[in-house]
């Protein structure tokens, strides 16, 4: 059995919980838990049980203190599907669904009828295109439309069947009778 060479101070551990205590952040709290029990000798499999974490990750949290401190733990995650574009590529994209309608940059692709208004489908489709960017939820193109300043319209149920002279007529009678 391996022997532990990762040992905590006391002066260390009050480091740990005092930090532990100030911040709001979960994961980084967990990170700080983490790292004060297996310092002071708390077995591997109980430290992963009380935070949740795995083995590797517990590990990795040590080698971090050791070579950075406190510091090294926060949670340095960006996250967000928003990452994938950068705030210029956002102004262009913004600027070309104001500039343009979907068949003037997609053509036949264009998912609307006549490409005339854009659908999160073409946004999708133009993205890919433009930047090679593929969001995993449609959710995401959704609110990017609404960060462009577009915002959700039903689209009216209209019949292709339907003929505009029968309509009139239709009406005309109705108001006859």
């Amino acid at each position: 059995m391996a022997k532990r060479r990762f040992h905590l101070s006391d002066e260390q551990m009050r480091a740990l919980m005092l930090a532990h205590d100030k911040c709001k952040d979960g994961p980084t709290r967990s990170r700080y838990l983490g790292v004060r029990l297996y310092g002071s000798g708390y077995p591997v499999k109980e430290v992963v049980d009380i935070t949740g974490c795995s083995r590797t990750s517990l590990m990795n949290w040590c080698r971090l203190y050791s070579a950075q401190g406190v510091e090294g733990l926060s949670d340095k995650r960006t996250g967000g599907n928003r990452a994938r574009l950068s705030p210029a590529q956002l102004k262009e994209v913004e600027m070309r669904l104001h500039s343009y309608i979907p068949a003037q940059l997609l053509g036949h692709d264009a998912a609307s009828v006549n490409g005339q208004f854009w659908t999160v489908i073409d946004l999708a489709r133009g993205l890919e295109r433009w930047y090679g960017v593929v969001y995993q939820s449609l959710s995401s193109y959704t609110r990017l439309l609404g960060l462009c300043g577009f915002s959700y319209q039903q689209p009216k149920k209209v019949y292709k069947s339907r003929s505009e002279v029968k309509v009139a007529e239709f009406e005309a009678q109705l108001e006859k009778n």
